[in-house]
């Protein structure tokens, strides 16, 4: 399996924070769901970090089965549409986004094992 991320390295800008978000929800989340081939689509959002230099403000990962599939939503017109419709979220945002493809390994949790913690 194959994740793709979008990164937001940096943060909204001051009062921005509800229209980015609203943006995210009326405009973009249709679009990011309905790539071609995407299995999963997951919103993160930094809490905390042992890095404050290095704030993202927002992850996008998508996941998909192979590079073909990533390539096929890549030349899609609904990938042109949602880039389009960033454009909004760019210009409430201070820093920089850029994208990384990851090869994935998912790892099975056992069950019926629970690791004891010291008191």
């Amino acid at each position: 399996m194959f994740v793709r991320c979008a990164f937001f390295h940096g943060h909204v800008k001051p009062g921005q924070q509800a229209a980015f978000d609203a943006h995210i929800a009326a405009e973009l989340h249709a679009l990011w769901t309905r790539f071609p081939n995407v299995q999963e689509v997951r919103l993160l959002r930094e809490v905390e970090s042992d890095r404050a230099d290095m704030h993202l403000e927002l992850v996008i990962a998508m996941r998909f089965e192979s590079r073909a599939a990533i390539a096929e939503a890549l030349a899609s017109e609904v990938r042109y549409a949602s880039k389009d419709a960033s454009q909004a979220l760019f210009n409430m945002f201070d820093g920089h986004v850029f994208h990384t493809v990851f090869a994935a390994d998912q790892l099975p949790i056992p069950t019926g094992t629970r690791v004891a913690r010291p008191a």
